[in-house]
């Protein structure tokens, strides 16, 4: 979907080389992550991984496939990848993971090797410029800094002055570096590539609130595409998931593992024009700047709208239900509209608010441990 609003290079999602390579039905998951779509014309695999020879396997397997360059992941913060030393983890020991990248670029050499990572465990032990270090002496095609620790998640603010500070050390081996955090708007990604020095930045949540930011990216331009829009595009992810898993009760029930769980990100979209939130970005990013942008756009909503940006996980689940089943995008938006004005609708916003106010939640990280990567 992002390549056809113009991403010019995307991953698949994180492969676990040790499960990969197993051979059995848990690898299944794992070989579909491998392939790229038909419109992914420059695609990479990233991968976790902490052994050399496993980290070959896995990259030979990924050009076979078609990939044009393999990702050694050690920015990934969740659980599921640090409890077995991989992921962000890795940063801790920058002349360890020398000696891994060393090993996949020449195993896999003439296939490029980037090294995608954050800036340390917390901020106390801040790794990052080592870690550039030790990835261009080991002759990485590339290194991907994601400006926060690993402790941090994705709560915070990116720092961008670090990645900077990483533009500084590459440029001694002449290995680019890509730029990534807290990028939701086209000016937003302009400011922090200028800011930075980056050879380009890597967009993640940005795109799974809104996949349409590359092409704002490209034309400079912010869109607002009305919720009809935003129906069909979801659509299109739907109708790309049923293609995947098969549109039928088994791969309806596989499909639903990661369609509802969408709806977290998308029910975040809302139109920041410059002229609006331009200055307020300058001192802290949209991404995370959910209250201000509520305090600034608040007014009445069409029921259509109010519904599209729902956080009810009831609301998630009906419109995933929808879009599944609906034969076309008219009879999803005649579906959404009826949904907008249900009873159904106003019971699961008000379960949401009591909810809410008992829990009196801290802010949003805005991610989940569905996310690898």
């Amino acid at each position: 979907m992002v390549a056809n609003f113009g991403a010019n290079m995307t991953y698949g999602e994180m492969i676990f080389g040790k499960i990969l390579l197993r051979n059995d039905k848990y690898s299944v998951p794992e070989r579909a992550r491998l392939r790229p779509a038909d419109n992914e014309k420059c695609f990479g695999v990233q991968m976790a991984t902490k052994r050399i020879d496993e980290g070959v396997k896995v990259g030979l397997m990924a050009k076979e496939a078609g990939a044009a360059w393999i990702d050694l992941n050690c920015g990934c913060p969740i659980y599921e990848a640090t409890r077995r030393g991989l992921g962000a983890v890795l940063v801790q020991k920058p002349a360890k993971l020398q000696r891994l990248v060393t090993g996949l670029v020449q195993g896999l050499d003439p296939m490029p090797v980037t090294v995608k990572i954050r800036t340390g465990k917390d901020d106390d032990h801040i790794r990052m410029h080592e870690v550039v270090r030790a990835c261009g002496e080991a002759g990485a095609a590339a290194v991907c800094v994601h400006g926060r620790t690993m402790q941090q998640r994705y709560s915070k603010s990116a720092n961008w002055t670090l990645i900077r500070e990483a533009v500084e050390i590459a440029d001694e081996y002449n290995m680019p570096v890509i730029g990534n955090g807290d990028i939701l708007t086209h000016y937003e990604a302009t400011r922090f590539q200028e800011l930075s020095g980056v050879s380009s930045v890597m967009i993640g949540r940005g795109a799974l609130i809104k996949p349409w930011i590359f092409e704002e990216c490209k034309r400079q331009i912010t869109l607002d595409p009305t919720p009809e829009d935003r129906i069909k595009i979801y659509r299109e992810l739907t109708q790309g998931m049923k293609d995947h898993f098969g549109d039928d009760a088994r791969g309806k029930r596989k499909g639903f593992y990661f369609l509802p769980w969408h709806f977290s990100f998308f029910c975040r979209y809302r139109h920041l024009p410059p002229d609006k939130f331009l200055e307020h970005s300058l001192s802290h990013p949209l991404i995370q700047s959910s209250r201000i942008i509520e305090n600034v756009l608040a007014s009445e909503r069409e029921p259509i709208e109010s519904l599209l940006t729902s956080e009810a996980k009831g609301v998630h689940e009906a419109m995933a239900h929808i879009l599944w089943d609906a034969s076309s995008d008219e009879e999803a938006l005649d579906k959404f509209y009826r949904l907008s004005e249900s009873d159904d609708f106003r019971d699961w916003e008000l379960e949401l608010k009591l909810s809410s106010r008992q829990e009196n939640p801290a802010v949003d990280s805005g991610s989940s441990d569905l996310n690898r990567g």
